[in-house]
């Protein structure tokens, strides 16, 4: 929004040092009232009318010399010349300012703004573009020998995957807007599944998996016939089932269920993905002896100023244009405004973070587990501004802490009533119940009524059905889904 600012107000510039700096005091004086003509500018002006003056009396001085000095006879400039002195020989290597050229050239010193100005590359060309996995399937397809008509079908199966890798086009539907014939096609979706990464190309779930293992030469092993056989079954974690099935012990069916486990269901989404994304902190916490220092990132921020050159546009005596006038003073109103409520955002997250270091210091000192709720409305009202104020401030802006970085909006949490009365945060709740299901035993997990009697008799007051939400905003398996049946 800065920038675009900047480049739509022509009285907006970022700053530099050898750019006149019109400050918000002198703007505002402007818009207040036209500036009268300055008693201060006069003996300037005084100063180039005498030197007009003085140099219009010697032009007129040299003209009647010279009308003077033809009238009398002088000589001619001929003349003149022949009785002139030749100037004395000189070397030419003297009349070279060597002293300049090794400034100029040879120097490797500081030159400051003023005598050098140069754009600087930016940084996003120094960034990779990410690969996606249309870009990877079609530098793979490009060095197979295949018939033409395959690699049309290859290139147009690769254009209709699903970010996971998948097929879900019917092969059909690819033939006849290609033009092709259903052998081709088959043939394109052949090669595209012989591509890295393994799987893709797959119609389904269970297509993707054996692609797998047929690469890892396992085909017609248990884990192979797991899949293609008892699909199933294995969803529902239903073992022995499996096992009484394929007639095979217990201990080789809980091997093939490993193999089967470090299978990629979604191979498409490792270069389909984002990546990694990177946070530059907007906030850092830090300790200093025994308090906490709080320190606002500007560095992504355009140090921004008002351009002075536009100064001269605003005074009646210099621009008699009156709409030009009224442009000029719109635009530095527009200015100071965007300058003042940058400044007011600045305040307003450091006033919050100030708040949050205040009523979270047991967690910057011992860690997520002594986090206490705290709620929008609270820090609005303490800092006095509208809750919506504060929730503007804080999205999508991070602060670096002792115990890590998190997002501003991590450390507001509705409570939940705990032992003694007190108040327990959400977000506490939410990671007991997730521990608890992560240390259950798979033969008998547990239920949603038995995790809800284990948090109240550690005094948070929950229902069976709170649980029940809690586990689904987690996306955690019901208890029937995470039973393993030996």
């Amino acid at each position: 929004m800065i920038i675009n600012e900047i480049a739509e107000n022509p009285v907006l510039e970022e700053g530099s040092e050898a750019a006149e700096e019109l400050t918000p005091a002198e703007v505002q004086s402007l818009l207040e009232r036209e500036r009268q003509s300055d008693p201060a500018d006069q003996a300037i002006l005084d100063k180039v009318e005498q030197q007009e003056s003085l140099q219009a009396f010697e032009a007129r001085t040299e003209a009647e010399y010279s009308i003077d000095g033809v009238a009398d006879g002088a000589e001619s400039p001929a003349a003149v010349a022949t009785t002139v002195e030749e100037p004395p020989k000189t070397d030419p290597f003297e009349e070279i300012d060597f002293g300049s050229f090794f400034d100029d050239y040879l120097d490797p010193g500081f030159k400051s703004p003023a005598s050098e100005s140069f754009e600087k590359p930016s940084f996003e060309t120094f960034l990779s573009s990410p690969v996606t996995l249309s870009d990877h399937l079609q530098s793979q397809l490009s060095v197979l020998i295949l018939p033409e008509r395959v690699r049309q079908a290859a290139n147009s199966i690769v254009g209709n995957l699903e970010e996971t890798g998948y097929l879900t086009t019917p092969l059909e539907e690819i033939a006849v807007a290609e033009g092709l014939s259903l052998a081709d096609v088959q043939g394109g979706l052949k090669a595209v599944q012989s591509l890295d990464p393994t799987g893709v190309g797959a119609r389904n779930l269970q297509e993707c998996l054996l692609l797998q293992l047929d690469a890892r030469g396992c085909r017609d092993g248990v884990a192979w016939k797991i899949i293609h056989d008892h699909l199933k079954l294995l969803e529902s974690r239903q073992l022995s089932h499996v096992a009484k099935a394929m007639g095979r012990p217990m201990n080789h069916i809980q091997i093939a269920v490993n193999v089967i486990q470090h299978l990629d269901p979604a191979p498409g989404l490792r270069h389909s993905g984002g990546g990694a994304r990177q946070v530059e902190p907007d906030v850092y916490i830090e300790k200093e002896g025994e308090d906490y220092v709080i320190t606002l990132n500007d560095d992504d921020i355009p140090q921004i100023r008002l351009n002075g050159e536009y100064k001269r546009m605003v005074d009646r005596e210099q621009e008699p244009n009156k709409d030009i006038r009224n442009y000029v003073k719109e635009r530095y109103a527009s200015a100071l405004q965007l300058i003042k409520n940058i400044e007011q955002r600045k305040q307003t997250i450091l006033r919050v973070c100030q708040s949050i270091v205040r009523r979270q210091t047991e967690f910057l000192e011992h860690g997520i587990d002594l986090l206490k709720p705290m709620m929008i409305k609270e820090v609005a009202e303490e800092i006095g501004v509208h809750p919506s104020t504060v929730s503007r401030a804080v999205a999508n802006k991070y602060a670096h802490t002792p115990q890590g970085v998190f997002e501003l909006r991590y450390f507001f949490s509705e409570a939940v009533q705990g032992p003694s009365g007190s108040a327990t945060p959400l977000l506490i709740v939410k990671r007991r119940v997730k521990k608890m299901i992560e240390d259950e035993n798979a033969a008998h997990p547990l239920t949603d009524e038995q995790i809800t009697a284990r948090l109240q008799a550690e005094g948070i007051q929950v229902t069976r059905r709170t649980v029940a939400k809690y586990r689904e905003d987690m996306k955690i398996p019901s208890t029937h889904q995470r039973r393993i049946r030996a």
